[in-house]
C-alpha cells in the first residue's frame, strides 16, 4: 500500500497542459498515457489521505461508578483554520452552525442541554471539572462582537432565534428578562486578539424549565462528520440517553491561536456525558417493567435478629456487576470513524477506567494498551467490524479511585407564605488544609426581588475559633449586583467568597414575590416557576489554569400568588348572560309591532263555529269512506 504525505489538495499543482504541436503525432505515446493514468489514480488517493489526516478526534471514556452505575463520556473535536472559516470553506466544521455564528458575529459559543442531578457524594468530582456541564434545562453564553450594548443585544437575539431552529429548542424565549452580563464568573476559553477584546460582549441566558429530549439529540448528531453511522456516535440511542440518571450535552466553539493570527484555528468540541444505571439499562426494551428480585436470588444478612424465610435484610452486592456495550446501549460500535487518526494516542477511540485486574473481553483480539497508573486501558477500534466490550461478574479487592470534589453545594428555599421568602446556600470545603476561593453567581427573574441588605454569610461549621473570628468581610471578598427592572431584565448577583479549610458557609438572603398579570402566567401556573441554578466557578486552588472548575446547583421551584383562573370564566358567562338578556329585550321592543285594541277586528263566533264543524264533517266522511273500502 502506497501512502502519500499530503493533507489537502490545495498544494497540488495543476497538470501541465499537453503540447499541442500540429507536427507531432496526434496519438500520445505510451509514456504520456501512463502519466495521465497515474495522475487520475493518484488524485483520489491523495484526496482520501487528506481527509484521513485532518484534525478530527473522538473518544469514549467508560468509568464505573458506585454502587452500580456507569459514566459514559463521549467527546468529539474537530478543527478548521480561521481563514477557511471566514471564506465559508467548511469541511468538518458544520456549515449550519458556522453560518449562524458568522451572521450573528459570534466569536465564541457555549451551549448546554442538561437533565438530572450529579450525586457528588457518591460519584465524586464531575467529568471535565464541570466545565462542560450546564444547569438543568438549557444554558447558553457567548461572546458577541459589537460596537455597543444595543448592537450586542440585537445580535444576541439573532443568535438565540437561529439556534432555536437549529437545535429544536425554545432558545427564542431567552429574551432580555432571562439574559445577564456576567462580570467575574466567566472568562473566554479561546484566544482573542487584543484589538477585538474591547468589542467583545459576554451574554448569558438560561431556560431552567426546558425539557431536553430526542429532538435535541438529532441535530447534535447531524453536526458530527460521521453522523452516528460509524465510530462511537453509533452507540447513541435516545431511549438510553434520556433514561439515564444524569446527562449533559454540550457544544463549545472557540478560536485558538498558538503563535500568530495566521495560525489561528476554530475548534468545536461536542460532548455528551451520561450516568447509566447498569441494571436498569440491561432491561429488554420489549419488557421494560421492573420486576422484583426472585426470593432465591436475594442476598440476606443472617446476622439480623429478625432474619427468617419471610424477613430479609438485603446485603449490598460486593461483586462488580456484569455488563457489555450491547446490554447497556442496545448495540455495538459499528467500526471506527474513517476521519480519525490512524496512529498515535489520538487513534485510541475507546478507553475504560477499571483496574488492570478486571477481566475484560472483546469481540476479537484487538490491540489493547494499558497505562502505567494501573486503572485505565484503551483500544483502537477496527475499521469495518463491530466492536463490543464484555465484563463478567467479578469480586475485586481494589477499585479505580474517585476524585474528591473541591466543593459541595446545596441550595434551597426558606420561609413560607405568598408574599416573601428566602434563599439559603450551603457551601462546604472538604479539604482539611487548603482554602477555597470561588465566585457564586445567581441569575434571578424580575418577579423575584431580593433584598440586598439581608445578604448574610457566616460559618455554620468548622473550628470554633474560625467561626468566631471570620466575619462577613472575611468571607465576602468582592461583589457585583445589578438590580432587576420589572419586565425588562432580571437580577444579577456575583459574590467572590473565600472559604477556610474544613468548614461550611451559609449564604442567605430574603426576597419579595411580585404579582404578575394574569396573561403572564404559564398554563401550569399552580406548578410554580423554575429558577435557574446557581453557577460556581473556582478561582483557587486550580491545578490547570486552562481547565476551569465549575459547579452548578439544582434548579428551584418558586410558587407565586396564583389567581383563581375560574373567575374570568365566570365573569365571561355572567357578562354574556346579561348581554343576551339586554339585547333580547331591546330587539323585541324594536321589532315587535304594537296595535291598539280598537284596531283589532272583532271575531265572528258563529262563522268560526261553522268552519270548525265543516272541517270535522270532512274528516269524518273521509274516515268512513276508507273503512267501507276495507270491508
Amino acid at each position: 500500500m502506497i501512502l502519500f504525505n499530503a493533507t489537502n489538495l490545495s498544494g497540488i499543482s495543476p497538470p501541465t497542459p499537453l503540447d499541442l504541436d500540429v507536427n507531432r503525432d496526434p496519438l500520445p505515446n505510451k509514456d504520456e498515457v501512463a502519466m495521465i493514468l497515474l495522475f487520475f489514480l493518484l488524485v483520489p488517493l491523495i484526496y482520501v489521505r487528506g481527509i484521513l489526516g485532518a484534525d478530527y478526534h473522538e473518544r469514549l471514556v467508560l468509568r464505573p461508578l458506585p454502587p452500580a452505575s456507569l459514566l459514559a463520556s463521549f467527546n468529539f473535536r474537530s478543527n478548521t483554520s480561521l481563514r477557511s472559516f471566514e471564506q465559508q470553506n467548511f469541511r468538518y466544521f458544520p456549515r449550519s452552525l458556522g453560518q449562524i455564528l458568522q451572521h450573528a458575529h459570534t466569536r465564541e459559543l457555549h451551549i448546554r442541554f442538561s437533565l438530572g442531578r450529579w450525586d457528588a457524594e457518591s460519584w465524586g468530582a464531575r467529568p471535565w471539572g464541570g466545565a462542560r456541564e450546564g444547569g438543568t434545562g438549557v444554558e447558553l453564553w457567548a461572546w458577541v462582537d459589537a460596537e455597543n450594548e444595543n448592537q450586542a443585544d440585537k445580535r444576541w437575539i439573532t443568535l438565540t432565534n437561529a439556534l432555536s431552529g437549529l437545535f429544536c429548542a425554545s432558545l427564542n424565549f431567552i429574551d432580555s428578562t432571562r439574559t445577564i452580563r456576567p462580570v467575574i464568573s466567566f472568562d473566554p476559553a479561546g484566544d482573542h486578539l487584543n484589538t477585538t477584546k474591547a468589542d467583545l460582549h459576554l451574554l448569558h441566558g438560561t431556560l431552567p424549565g426546558e425539557v431536553v429530549c430526542t429532538e435535541n439529540l438529532t441535530p447534535f448528531l447531524k453536526l458530527l462528520p460521521c453522523k452516528g453511522k460509524a465510530g462511537i456516535s453509533s452507540l447513541f440511542d435516545g431511549h438510553k440517553l434520556f433514561d439515564s440518571a444524569w446527562q449533559s450535552m454540550s457544544i463549545d466553539v472557540r478560536p485558538l491561536c498558538p503563535t500568530t493570527q495566521e495560525d489561528c484555528i476554530l475548534q468545536i468540541d461536542q460532548t455528551i456525558d451520561m450516568v447509566l444505571d447498569i441494571e436498569r439499562s440491561k432491561r429488554l426494551r420489549s419488557d421494560p417493567i421492573p420486576r422484583p428480585v426472585p426470593q432465591e436470588s436475594l442476598l440476606c444478612d443472617p446476622t439480623k435478629s429478625y432474619y427468617s424465610h419471610e424477613a430479609c435484610f438485603p446485603l449490598e452486592n460486593q461483586a462488580e456487576p456484569a455488563w457489555s456495550l450491547v446490554e447497556i446501549f442496545g448495540k455495538a460500535i459499528r467500526g471506527q470513524c474513517p476521519l480519525t487518526e490512524e496512529t498515535g494516542p489520538e487513534s485510541e477511540t475507546l478507553c475504560l477506567d477499571v483496574p488492570h485486574e478486571r477481566e475484560v473481553y472483546t469481540t476479537a483480539p484487538f490491540a489493547e494498551r494499558k497505562d502505567n497508573g494501573g486503572f485505565s486501558r484503551c483500544w483502537k477500534l477496527p475499521a469495518n467490524e463491530l466492536f463490543d466490550l464484555e465484563l463478567p461478574t467479578q469480586h475485586m479487592n481494589v477499585s479505580a479511585p474517585l476524585a474528591q470534589p473541591p466543593l459541595y453545594v446545596d441550595r434551597s428555599f426558606t420561609g413560607y407564605g405568598q408574599e416573601r421568602g428566602g434563599v439559603q446556600a450551603l457551601l462546604t470545603n472538604p479539604s482539611p488544609t487548603n482554602f477555597v476561593e470561588f465566585v457564586y453567581l445567581e441569575s434571578l427573574p424580575w418577579f423575584m426581588k431580593p433584598y440586598l441588605h439581608t445578604l448574610t454569610a457566616q460559618l455554620s461549621s468548622g473550628p470554633v475559633d474560625l467561626q468566631e473570628q471570620w466575619t462577613f468581610e472575611d468571607l465576602i471578598r468582592d461583589m457585583y449586583y445589578r438590580p432587576a427592572l420589572d419586565r425588562h431584565r432580571g437580577t444579577q448577583l456575583e459574590v467572590l467568597i473565600r472559604l477556610p479549610p474544613d468548614s461550611t458557609v451559609t449564604l442567605s438572603y430574603a426576597f419579595e414575590k411580585a404579582i404578575l398579570r394574569y396573561t403572564e402566567y404559564p398554563p401550569d401556573a399552580n406548578r410554580g416557576f423554575d429558577i435557574a441554578p446557581a453557577i460556581i466557578r473556582l478561582t483557587s486552588p486550580i491545578a490547570d489554569p486552562n481547565s476551569p472548575v465549575y459547579l452548578r446547583t439544582t434548579s428551584l421551584l418558586l410558587p407565586l400568588p396564583t389567581p383563581d383562573f375560574s373567575m374570568p370564566y365566570n365573569v365571561i358567562i355572567l357578562t354574556s348572560t346579561v348581554m343576551a338578556l339586554a339585547f333580547g329585550s331591546v330587539f323585541n321592543i324594536i321589532v315587535r309591532r304594537f296595535v291598539g285594541a280598537d284596531e283589532v277586528e272583532t271575531w265572528n263566533i258563529k262563522r268560526l263555529k261553522g268552519k270548525v264543524a265543516a272541517r270535522l264533517q270532512l274528516i269524518m266522511a273521509k274516515f268512513i269512506g276508507e273503512r267501507k273500502k276495507k270491508e
